[in-house]
């Protein structure tokens, strides 16, 4: 039995696909989330003997997205086995996904079939990842270092550089060359415009 947490913010298409892997005798959801955060939450508080053996996830949710949780769980969980479900094929989703642990990368509009054989496939220890993805991804290299993305997604929220450095611990002077490097590297003509280019890659 292939016990499986669901995490989905969409409620009606959460339920959807928790009822189409029960029709599978081998799987079990044994717990669902709306985001993320709530996800880590309930986890935390399971007993070892209780993990799910899959945490199948969205990547675009409130709180903390799929992406996030999957660093969170291979951190904290390495056992648990992640796979991504999402409507969006950006190449810079998968080899974020990838970097952090991800074991399959299934896109929702996949046959019920697919999916069920993928988290199949993952839990003997094989990756499932559509082949044409996976070498968009290679072809598609996120420029980007990790305080840039930060400091990017950060202003993309609106908040401005005095509030980036007291979130990041960085000088305000720092965290200007950063977001000027980012816009530097995505030919942007602005932070607002790099983080619109970063959002459609998949790097932020």
């Amino acid at each position: 039995m292939i016990k499986v947490y669901l995490v989905e913010d969409q409620g009606l298409v959460r339920d959807a696909i928790a009822a189409l892997l029960s029709l599978d005798f081998n799987i079990e959801v044994i717990g669902q989330a709306s985001n993320g955060q709530d996800a880590l939450t309930a986890i935390n508080m399971l007993d070892s003997n209780s993990f799910p053996d899959i945490i199948l996830t969205d990547i675009e949710m409130p709180s903390m997205n799929g992406i996030e949780l999957s660093e969170q769980i291979a951190s904290k969980y390495p056992a648990i086995k992640i796979v991504i479900m999402t409507t969006f094929s950006r190449a810079g989703y998968i080899r974020r996904s990838l970097s952090a642990g991800v074991k399959g990368f299934i896109l929702k509009e996949a046959p019920s079939d697919e999916l069920i054989s993928a988290l199949k496939k993952v839990m003997h220890g094989q990756k499932v990842i559509d082949p044409e993805l996976a070498i968009n991804a290679l072809d598609d290299i996120d420029p980007l270092t990790d305080k840039e993305r930060k400091a990017l997604q950060l202003a993309s929220e609106g908040l401005k550089t005095t509030d980036i450095a007291a979130r990041l611990y960085l000088s305000e002077g720092t965290v200007r060359n950063y977001l000027s490097d980012a816009i530097a590297k995505l030919n942007a003509i602005n932070r607002v415009d790099a983080a619109r280019i970063a959002k459609q890659k998949g790097w932020l």
